[in-house]
């Protein structure tokens, strides 16, 4: 698996975004909270779908919003790699931001490094 986050891999349908929230499972590590639900894609290629959100009652400014989504998008994708090579099964994921200040990344990666193992260590 490389450390690229294409276009394939990025969670967009809105069916699959409804389908996630109200049957899929969930894990934390504050101040992330993954939710991950177990499904079939169309395209056999991608094992992953993952998408991000950041709370806008709690950063009313999108500006902060959208750098806390870069950081999250930036940690998934470094950290992937070295979490989802055993995994067989194709998921679902969402990654939400639910602290209620700002961050740096080295905090968010490492959360994301706890997130991503507590995961796998569930699924597997």
């Amino acid at each position: 698996m490389s450390f690229s986050y294409p276009k394939k891999e990025k969670l967009k349908s809105q069916k699959l975004i409804e389908q996630l929230f109200s049957e899929g499972k969930s894990i934390s590590a504050y101040p992330l909270r993954m939710v991950y639900l177990k499904t079939e894609f169309d395209d056999e290629t991608v094992q992953f779908k993952t998408g991000v959100s950041v709370s806008k009652r709690n950063f009313k400014k999108a500006v902060d919003r959208n750098r806390i989504k870069r950081l999250l998008r930036e940690a998934y994708r470094l950290n992937k790699s070295a979490y989802f090579n055993n995994i067989l099964s194709s998921y679902a994921l969402m990654i939400l931001y639910i602290g209620k200040d700002g961050t740096d990344f080295d905090s968010v990666e490492t959360k994301m490094k706890e997130l991503l193992d507590a995961f796998s260590k569930k699924v597997s």
